[in-house]
């Protein structure tokens, strides 16, 4: 089955199918496979059975909306009213919130029809989706390896065909590295280009809902419908929804600007990467591109500064879940509930990463750890704005490494953090990255690479990835 909602669109307009049909393939699927590589923890079939048919009738009758009858997954960490929302873990088992995020309520104003909640990380820590309470993801190109994290199950039930596009999250990466694992295209916007409302907050400054398709274009089609100012996030930017589609295959200029890292800056990549990354490199040349080289000053802070501040971030807004207002209750020997609720509810991921954040926002280390990570995050977004000064894209690998296998790394979080290293830093700077599928290791599995551009430079992005890919 060909899972691309531009061709289903067509196909649709030419009555040749029907989005009820079509829903039913992808549920077909994912009762045939998502039992082996566990990428939704929910569907949503009478639900979605009910829009599709919405769907169907708007093609009959001519108002069919921007996404009309597109099948999306949505991650678990994204509030849907009446339909769990668990962020993976066992204190939020039962969590049925009563409002949908903002960018649910305008994937549904366009038209999309949801299946289903994807599986992640808990509450969106970590880069293998192996901390789900609720088990790990399978990488569906080869079921012993990771499809990355958190955003794993979204970027999985894409990759397995189990729906469209799906939508995600990303704190550090967590869209791209699951995009590069599992072969499709993950886009991170500029924050505050994508309401942040609804999506249950792991680190404040640094979350911003990203999208997933298998082609450039329904990753771009997705991404207009829940793009936009809302009122109801403070830190939304005031800009009026994108229509980066209508752009998207203009063609390239006669001349446009790539920067990229010094070779002693990708040391640290797998051969298979590199290979990949010079084979990228040569076909943006092809196509026109002026490469320069830009060395990251502060590319040895960049894992240790995300951490200090996605922990700390990470500590505040986890105190919430306290055992008294909402999420599981666990009472402990003594009668006491929160502690017996957290260290019961939480994985040890969690766990570690609240200890982290608490350690570097105590009174002791708050200046020398959390106060010294913001002065080099500033440093790090003006190296940012000097570099797009000059270039109109940045090229990079999106992980130093092929995806590795399950249970690999989970005994070494340090080696788990340098996943990110390619990813964390267009956080830190807020500017929007897109991953990728632009070839395969020697073991045959996929590899992303990775684009960032300027804030607010989606469509110019967008627009330098639909050529570099070919669609």
């Amino acid at each position: 089955m060909n899972t691309s909602y531009t061709q289903f669109r067509t196909e649709r307009e030419a009555n040749t199918t029907t989005c009820a049909k079509t829903l039913e393939t992808f549920l077909s699927t994912i009762d045939a496979v998502n039992p082996s590589i566990n990428a939704l923890l929910s569907t949503s079939a009478d639900e979605a059975r009910a829009a599709a048919s919405e769907s169907d009738q708007r093609f009959q009758n001519g108002t069919a909306r921007p996404l009309e009858g597109m099948v999306v997954a949505v991650k678990d960490n994204i509030s849907t009213k009446g339909t769990r929302t668990t962020c993976g873990s066992k204190i939020l088992e039962n969590f049925v919130p009563v409002y949908d995020a903002t960018a649910v309520q305008r994937l549904k104003a366009a038209g999309a029809v949801i299946v289903g909640k994807a599986n992640l990380d808990e509450f969106a820590m970590g880069s293998s989706n192996e901390n789900s309470a609720f088990g790990a993801v399978k990488n569906p190109v080869n079921q012993e390896y990771v499809p990355g994290g958190s955003s794993g199950g979204s970027a999985a039930a894409v990759a397995a065909k189990m729906c469209h596009t799906a939508l995600g999250s990303d704190t550090g990466g967590s869209v791209r590295t699951p995009a590069a694992f599992c072969g499709v295209v993950g886009m991170k916007p500029t924050y505050g280009r994508v309401s942040r409302y609804g999506l249950v907050a792991y680190g404040s400054s640094l979350d911003q809902i990203g999208q997933f398709g298998t082609s450039v274009e329904d990753t771009a089609r997705l991404y207009d419908a829940v793009s936009g100012f809302d009122d109801h996030d403070a830190t939304s930017a005031h800009y009026e929804p994108h229509n980066t589609v209508q752009s998207l295959k203009n063609p390239l200029p006669a001349s446009f600007t790539v920067a990229v890292l010094p070779e002693s800056q990708l040391q640290g990549c797998s051969e298979d990467v590199l290979n990949v990354y010079h084979a990228t490199l040569e076909r943006l040349k092809t196509l026109g591109a002026k490469v320069v080289s830009h060395e990251m000053k502060y590319m040895s802070a960049l894992i240790p500064t995300y951490y200090i501040i996605a922990t700390a971030e990470a500590a505040s807004n986890l105190s919430r879940y306290d055992g008294v207002r909402y999420g599981a209750r666990k009472i402990g020997a003594d009668g006491e509930v929160t502690t017996a609720t957290r260290s019961q509810g939480f994985g040890s991921e969690v766990r570690r990463r609240i200890m982290i954040g608490n350690y570097v926002l105590s009174s002791g280390y708050y200046d020398a750890y959390y106060t010294k990570a913001l002065k080099v995050r500033r440093l790090i977004y003006n190296d940012y704005k000097a570099m797009f000064a000059e270039a109109d894209v940045f090229l990079m690998p999106a992980t130093p490494t092929p995806p590795f296998k399950l249970g690999e790394k989970l005994a070494d979080p340090l080696a788990m953090y340098l996943e990110d290293i390619f990813t964390v830093s267009a956080n830190l700077a807020g500017v929007p990255g897109i991953s990728l599928p632009m070839g395969t290791s020697t073991n045959g599995l996929p590899l992303g690479m990775q684009l960032q551009a300027n804030h607010f430079d989606e469509a110019k992005l967008l627009n330098i990835a639909y050529h570099l890919v070919g669609a």
